[in-house]
C-alpha cells in the first residue's frame, strides 16, 4: 500500500505518493494475521480439557498457561507482562493456579496445546517448511529486551514436527508484537487501561474492567493510539527485515494460509 508524503517537487511543495517500505508492508500484512491466529488454541475443547486434567478452569489455565512461560513469579509480575487486563484478574487466577499445580508444568502444558492445535489444523498445509523457516528467522532476530513475556516464549522448547512448531511460532510472534505494543503504549504516555478502552471497548468486562469507571479517553488519546500502532510496527520491523524476498513471500503466504486453516469451519 502506498503512502502519501509532502515533498518539494519542481520548486513547489506537493503531495507525493510513495511506495511503502517492503519490511513495513510485511509487518502490517502478517502481524494482524498472527494476532488473530496466535490465540486460536487458547479455549478449544482440547485445551480446556488439558486444563481440567491439571485441575484448572478455562480462564485460569489460559492465564497460568500463557503466564507460566515466565516461571514461578508473583501474579503482579504476570499482570505487568500481560497488560490490558485488570491486574486483580490476573493475580487471582495466578494464585489459584499456583496452589493447584507447578507453574512451569502449567506453562509447558499450555504451550504443548498450541502444538497439538497445529497438528490438528495445519498438517495438510502446503509449504509449511518454508513458513517455519521464515518464522524462525524472525523469532531468532527478535530482540526480547524489555519484553519478558515474549522472551519467555522465544526461549521455550518447541515441537519438532512442522505443524506443531508452526502454531507455536505463530503464538510467539503474536507475543512479540504484543509485548512491543505495551512498550509503545508507555512510551507515548498512555496506560494499558486506556489502550484497552480505545482498542477493545466491547471486551472491557471480560478483561476485568468496570464500565462505570472508564479511564480518560478523548480525541487526543485516540490519536495517540494511532501513533502507538505505528511505533509498535517500528519496534518489531528490524526482526522482519532479516528475510529476503523468498522469506517474505513464505511468511506472508504461510500466515494467510494458517489464518484460513484456523478459522475454517
Amino acid at each position: 500500500m502506498p503512502t502519501i508524503a509532502v515533498r518539494p517537487v519542481g520548486g513547489a511543495i506537493r503531495a507525493v505518493i510513495e511506495p511503502m517500505d517492503p519490511v513495513m508492508h510485511l509487518v502490517q500484512t502478517v502481524c494482524p494475521l498472527f494476532n488473530d491466529s496466535g490465540w486460536a488454541y487458547y479455549f478449544t475443547p482440547e485445551t480446556i480439557g488439558k486444563g481440567k486434567e491439571l485441575g484448572l478452569g478455562g480462564m485460569v489455565f489460559y492465564i497460568a498457561g500463557r503466564g507460566g512461560m515466565l516461571g514461578d513469579c508473583e501474579g503482579e509480575v504476570v499482570a505487568a507482562a500481560f497488560g490490558y487486563f485488570n491486574p486483580a484478574v490476573i493475580v487471582s487466577a495466578w494464585d489459584q493456579a499456583r496452589a493447584t499445580a507447578p507453574i512451569r508444568e502449567i506453562g509447558r502444558a499450555h504451550f504443548n496445546c498450541a502444538a497439538d492445535h497445529g497438528r490438528a489444523k495445519l498438517a495438510n498445509m502446503p509449504n509449511l517448511e518454508a513458513f517455519v523457516a521464515a518464522a524462525e528467522a524472525v523469532n531468532n532476530a527478535g530482540d526480547p529486551d524489555s519484553m519478558p513475556l515474549y522472551a519467555s516464549f522465544k526461549h521455550a522448547e518447541y515441537a519438532d514436527d512442522l505443524p506443531g512448531r508452526a502454531m507455536q511460532l505463530v503464538a510467539t510472534l503474536r507475543e512479540f508484537r504484543g509485548s512491543a505494543h505495551l512498550l509503545a503504549i508507555r512510551a507515548k504516555g498512555l496506560n494499558a487501561k486506556q489502550a484497552h478502552f480505545v482498542k477493545r471497548p466491547n471486551d472491557v468486562k471480560m478483561f476485568g474492567w468496570s464500565e462505570e469507571e472508564p479511564p480518560h479517553i478523548d480525541d487526543q488519546v485516540r490519536a495517540t493510539m494511532l501513533e502507538i500502532e505505528a511505533l509498535t510496527d517500528e519496534l518489531v520491523a528490524p526482526a522482519y527485515s532479516v528475510l529476503d524476498a523468498a522469506g517474505k513471500k513464505a511468511l506472508t503466504e504461510g500466515a494467510i494460509a494458517i489464518h484460513a486453516a484456523l478459522t475454517a469451519q
